[in-house]
């Protein structure tokens, strides 16, 4: 009987299949894009982080309707996320644009900028993982790195389309990289989007507004993507120097 009891207490060595699955499939996008950069294909090796993008993006999602949420799921999605939205990015801007500094004996410029973005990523990532269960789901604390992603991707994507050399954008690029990097480990406030597409009502002109952006993003997709990441990601800095002088102009009439 003890021993049929402590079979019992034993913890189950399973896990669930469908969110783990989209969770593979995002990890699948983002060693395709390396794959694809490597070979010089960097418009399908940007569109891949933007696929990863959006499977990340389910994973989540279907583990809490389900719930089948476990610390395993968790884990095994941030080091998903460090390769499609930490390796893959950084490995596309260098091979893109980046590894021109180096050429232009600029020393080893290119690959450290990418690798602050690389680490940047990974510190983003051991924050908001111990951060889980004690802050609000509403928003985000610093850049998301699938946000910081889809900027640097949708920005290749788009110049490439364009038949823009990476090479004549490498400051521009070098730029993009290090405030991605920097967003990511910042302390700016992103809101998260995470209470849309649950049970709570949202406003019908929101639905209107979602619809609408749908529709424009079909129309081009690469350079909508690009306005939508570069707005949320300079939303943060934005928000953080609206309060910063809603503060001040509050101290200053209570001083009177």
């Amino acid at each position: 009987m003890a021993e049929s009891g402590s079979e019992a207490k034993r913890p189950s060595r399973g896990i669930y299949l469908l969110p783990n699955l989209f969770t593979t499939s995002a990890l699948f996008a983002g060693f395709y894009s390396i794959i694809a950069a490597y070979n010089g294909d960097y418009r399908s090796a940007g569109i891949a982080i933007i696929v990863a993008m959006v499977l990340d993006g389910f994973d989540g999602r279907v583990a809490r309707m389900t719930n089948t949420t476990t610390a395993f799921g968790a884990e095994y999605d941030s080091m998903a996320d460090m390769i499609s939205f930490g390796m893959a990015p950084a490995f596309l801007v260098y091979t893109w644009s980046l590894s021109s500094l180096t050429e232009a004996q600029y020393g080893q410029l290119g690959w450290v900028i990418a690798f602050v973005y690389t680490a940047c990523c990974g510190l983003r990532l051991a924050r908001f993982n111990v951060a889980v269960g004690t802050a609000d789901k509403r928003f985000f604390q610093g850049l998301a790195c699938p946000s910081a992603a889809a900027m640097l991707a949708s920005f290749i994507w788009v110049m490439t389309g364009m038949g823009v050399d990476g090479a004549d954008m490498v400051v521009l690029t070098s730029i993009m990289t290090l405030f991605c990097g920097g967003a990511m480990v910042s302390t700016f406030t992103y809101y998260s989007f995470k209470d849309l597409g649950t049970n709570k009502k949202v406003p019908f002109a929101m639905l209107l507004g979602l619809l609408t952006l749908f529709v424009v993003t079909a129309v081009d997709p690469p350079k909508m993507i690009l306005i939508a990441s570069v707005l949320y990601g300079l939303s943060g800095p934005v928000y953080y120097l609206f309060r910063f002088y809603r503060k001040r102009t509050r101290q200053q009439r209570s001083g009177e």
